[in-house]
């Protein structure tokens, strides 16, 4: 049983909250917003006219400054909302607008009077207004809007699709806490707009009685007798007077909220006005969201003529817009076309290229464009170095010296790496001096004075001291070789070493140029 009840207890709740969302979707909402800079009352006006539209209304809706009316139509969309209250000011007037969406249409009103909820209150002895009365819709009352006149039955229809439908043989009187009553009048064509908090008491008894069914017991220290508690009026307050009479006596058709109050009793139903209070009068009436046809204005009136001029002017318009439209469409439709039609030539040409390159692969004889100049130029350099060298030096060059030189040319698609310099450390030279074989060198036993050594020519890094061609002491300090001022060979870091010239070293950290090696070997001979 109790898996039973758990299950039904489910089944309900789920159906109930799915009826509430139907019922909540189908029912008018609104959003109330003011446009451009307003005052700090009608700010409170604005939220006034929020909470008399609750529930179904956006009590929290931030406005902003860059907002535009496509933003609030934009969202309006997804949430349901069909009705917009707009609020304005100029030096002059305030403003209000009634949008019905999506389609309109808009009808235009000039606020001549209002009073805040708060002036409203602070008038009243004793005010009556409590947070359950805003759980339900208000109930609408419209007064004198069966005048002949299009404006008149448009604004009718526009405040009754404002608020919920209600079904008069279905509906609950306990939620019927509010009544909105809207005036017109024909005399000076202006609208009276009232916001009631209802109550219902019962009718027929004193007021001590009263008390006592509010559970207010009364003072009875006056009285001889309990009867003249429930006979006579006295000892109560002048504010607790009866107003009731004919106008707002009813009996009630079902059991209502409240002591006293029976099925198929007469009870009074009592207002108390709670604010915001407004005096409106109608401007004109637009076709949809402000930019359509004026349908009715109160101020400029035009004849037949003229509104068939107008409704001629903006049926062009339309057609021109159509026009403009359909030409737009057929210049994206041809440009679609023609960028397939170079994106399907492009995709040809590749493909005859990725063709032609697969047949070129085994042509050995095809020059490579990949090969420069300067590459060739370099190689050529080093040729003249080596041939220099042989001729001043007598000795073939390393193998290491001229890298260009001493091999072969490379194939044109093997271009030659550009040369990275490295300085060398001292241990290193000194052991790649020690380990490498020496050329020309003399004979044990025998002096070799006139051979000619692979350290002639690298004057640049010898040091005082040390004996160069020819068996004569160099000079001490700086040497004056090729037109160029040695410190002795300090600059590159040797000290006193003599062999063969290092690997990796250019022409230009050898010392002097073509004339200098001349002259070397000229003092060298003598």
């Amino acid at each position: 049983m109790g898996k039973d009840k758990t299950k039904n207890q489910k089944k309900s709740r789920q159906k109930s909250l799915q009826l509430a969302q139907e019922d909540y979707g189908s029912v008018p909402h609104s959003f109330v917003f003011h446009r451009g800079q307003i005052g700090k009352n009608i700010h409170q006006l604005v939220e006034d006219m929020r909470r008399v539209m609750e529930p179904y209304t956006a009590e929290t809706l931030k406005v902003r400054k860059k907002n535009v009316l496509k933003d609030f139509v934009a969202v309006a969309g997804t949430l349901g909302v069909t009705h917009f209250l707009i609020f304005s000011k100029t030096p002059a007037t305030v403003n209000m607008r009634l949008a019905r969406l999506p389609k309109g249409p808009m009808l235009y009103f000039r606020v001549l009077k209002y009073s805040l909820v708060k002036d409203v209150v602070s008038s009243l002895k004793r005010h009556r207004m409590h947070e359950e009365q805003f759980t339900h819709h208000p109930l609408l009352i419209l007064n004198n809007f069966g005048l002949a006149g299009m404006q008149v039955k448009l604004m009718a229809t526009m405040f009754q699709n404002m608020f919920p439908s209600i079904n008069v043989h279905k509906v609950n009187l306990n939620t019927i806490k509010r009544c909105v009553l809207i005036s017109y009048d024909a005399q000076t064509q202006t609208i009276e707009f009232r916001h009631y908090s209802l109550k219902v008491v019962p009718v027929g008894m004193s007021k001590g009685v009263k008390k006592l069914m509010q559970e207010k017991f009364p003072n009875m220290s006056k009285f001889e007798d309990v009867s003249e508690l429930l006979m006579k009026a006295a000892n109560l307050s002048e504010s607790e007077a009866e107003q009731d009479g004919d106008h707002n006596i009813t009996e009630l058709p079902q059991v209502c909220s409240g002591r006293g109050n029976m099925k198929a009793q007469q009870s009074a139903v009592r207002l108390t006005e709670i604010g915001p209070r407004m005096t409106l009068q109608l401007i004109k009436i637009e076709e949809g969201m402000g930019g359509g046809n004026v349908l009715y204005h109160t101020v400029i009136e035009k004849s037949e003529e003229e509104l068939k001029e107008i409704l001629a002017r903006k049926e062009k318009q339309l057609k021109l817009k159509e026009e403009r439209k359909r030409q737009q469409e057929q210049n994206i439709a041809l440009k679609k076309e023609k960028y397939q039609q170079n994106k399907k030539r492009s995709l040809e040409g590749i493909k005859k290229k990725q063709k032609q390159d697969k047949g070129g692969d085994n042509d050995s004889e095809a020059e490579d464009p990949g090969v420069q100049d300067d590459q060739a130029a370099a190689a050529e350099e080093s040729d003249d170095e080596a041939e220099y060298y042989r001729q001043a030096v007598g000795v073939e060059p390393d193998e290491d010296m001229f890298p260009g030189a001493s091999k072969r040319k490379r194939a044109p698609g093997n271009a030659q790496r550009p040369f990275k310099k490295r300085k060398l450390s001292s241990e290193r030279v000194r052991k790649a001096g020690r380990d490498s074989p020496r050329q020309g060198a003399p004979k044990p036993g025998k002096k070799n004075r006139g051979a000619p050594s692979p350290a002639r020519g690298r004057a640049d890094r010898r040091q005082p001291g040390d004996r160069g061609a020819g068996n004569r002491p160099a000079k001490r300090g700086e040497q004056k070789l090729g037109g160029r001022k040695t410190g002795g060979g300090k600059g590159f870091g040797f000290k006193g070493q003599r062999g063969k010239p290092q690997p990796g070293l250019k022409r230009r950290a050898m010392g002097g140029g073509r004339q200098g090696f001349k002259q070397k070997r000229g003092k060298g001979r003598q």
